[in-house]
């Protein structure tokens, strides 16, 4: 049941691979956070606009400060569970191409990076904060970018017609709701 969901732990140990390493391998090695990402930047793409740059730059800032409240001892309930959610909701957003203003889209986002950093901030170990820190964001901008190339992708193939490149992504927000309701029942 996903209330009583653990982190997997299945990243880089700090002590064999230094903190940046570790940092960078945590959102590369977790299923949960590549599918967040990636459907993050492809939701920014079907929004359009501010949110291209918006959507993905609020996941990270807000996933830095979850991690810093983690540091901190502050206590965030329900971190796995959410983090589960997140996956549901927003597969949910891109399979409806669900367009919303910007802003209310950066809170949704950001309200999910904030217990995605804050499971970062609780799986650290023994890194080194600031260097496990910049591993994982930088880790996460690349793949909000896969995101927003396939938007772009499908933007080219299909030229002027928005609508069948919305289409396409629609089903790989399913797949990613999908994924998130069978992570949530395992």
């Amino acid at each position: 049941m996903a209330v009583g969901a653990t982190p997997a732990f299945a990243h880089l140990n700090p002590d064999d691979h230094g903190s940046f390493a570790s940092g960078l391998s945590h959102p590369l090695f977790g299923l949960d956070h590549i599918m967040v990402m990636i459907v993050v930047g492809l939701w920014a793409w079907q929004i359009g606009g501010k949110a291209l740059w918006a959507i993905p730059c609020a996941f990270v800032g807000m996933m830095i400060f979850g991690f810093v409240l983690a540091l901190q001892g502050a206590h965030l309930p329900f971190v796995e569970p959410v983090i589960l959610a997140s996956i549901v909701a927003l597969g949910l957003l891109v399979a409806l191409a669900l367009k919303m203003p910007v802003v209310i889209g950066v809170i949704v986002v950001g309200l999910f990076a904030l217990f995605h950093g804050y499971a970062h901030g609780g799986e650290i170990g023994s890194a080194t904060q600031i260097a496990f820190a910049i591993g994982f964001a930088v880790a996460a901008a690349p793949l909000h970018a896969i995101g927003l190339a396939i938007g772009f992708a499908l933007n080219r193939i299909f030229g002027d017609n928005i609508r069948t490149a919305l289409n396409v992504t629609r089903p790989l927000g399913g797949l990613t709701f999908l994924a998130g309701v069978g992570l949530l029942t395992a």
